[in-house]
């Protein structure tokens, strides 16, 4: 048994390896790139400043900073958490009756046409210059992903399941409880962790249409002073806050589906210890 878990260990970091490191290794690339083109190019900073440049700007700004980061992270959260809630139950009501689903789905598809920025101007007139427009705007570009996938998770759901449960006489809401929801979680949470990229991206387009605080506020200021190097810390944070909210999500989804992991990484064992077949020999042929 020790011996299988460090095999494990060693297996999980190496294939960490292999995930994580070309990635990374092209990121300092880049960044090494970037920085040698404007020292070299003697590029002005208000042009294009370098990373060392974004970096000190950005710690220099910190407590400017603060406050617009708190607003900014406020309007995600509530916008996501919106969009979460109003996602899963609209997946359920679709997967529950095909009618909704013929009708509500196509609609799904169509919305995603219009521009959410056209829309966020909209809401501002409507709501005022209030934290509402913004939690709406994210709610908006999370929800159809969130809705999508959780939908296609629950019509994915095992027919040799439901028919065995069907068969010993369980009702809809039980064939629901026991098989339909607990296949859909994967769907579900990777809808979640799509969304979870976009939201802090929509609250910065709320922000830009009408705000007094916010990481899109701080990044318009910016521009207008010609602080680029501010405009990219301001970038920096946000990259950083998405990433953030997306590894809270995958953490989440470890937490509350053990089995799923556990049973795919039993699987990739099983395989890497399996024996090579063996080629057939031609006298065994013969």
């Amino acid at each position: 048994m020790a011996g299988t878990a460090k095999a494990q260990s060693k297996l999980d970091l190496k294939r960490m390896g292999t995930t994580y490191g070309p990635p990374a290794a092209l990121l300092l690339l880049f960044f090494a790139v970037w920085q040698s083109a404007t020292w070299l190019g003697r590029i002005e900073a208000y042009l294009l400043p370098s990373p060392v440049d974004v970096v000190r700007a950005g710690w220099e700004a910190r407590s400017l900073l603060s406050g617009h980061v708190q607003q900014t992270l406020r309007e995600t959260l509530l916008g996501f958490g919106l969009a979460v809630a109003a996602g899963v139950a609209l997946a359920v009501l679709i997967d529950l009756s095909s009618l909704l689903r013929r009708a509500v789905y196509p609609l799904l598809v169509v919305s995603q046409t219009v521009p959410i920025m056209t829309l966020a101007p909209l809401l501002v007139i409507w709501l005022g210059y209030t934290i509402w427009p913004k939690i709406i705007v994210v709610g908006l570009m999370c929800f159809f992903p969130i809705v999508v996938t959780t939908a296609d998770g629950l019509q994915a759901a095992d027919p040799d399941q439901l028919a065995l449960l069907q068969s010993m006489g369980a009702s809809r809401w039980q064939m629901f409880r026991l098989v339909r929801a607990p296949g859909a979680l994967p769907a579900l949470f990777s809808g979640v962790r799509i969304a979870a990229t976009y939201s802090v991206v929509g609250a910065i387009i709320g922000e830009w249409v009408g705000a007094s605080r916010g990481l899109g506020v701080f990044m318009l200021r910016a521009a207008n002073s010609f602080r680029t190097d501010w405009v990219f810390s301001a970038i920096a944070v946000t990259s950083l806050l998405s990433i953030l909210l997306f590894l809270a999500v995958s953490a989440a989804e470890r937490l509350a589906l053990p089995w799923y992991y556990t049973s795919a990484r039993a699987e990739r064992w099983e395989e890497l210890e399996a024996p090579p077949a063996k080629a057939a020999s031609p006298k065994e042929g013969k």
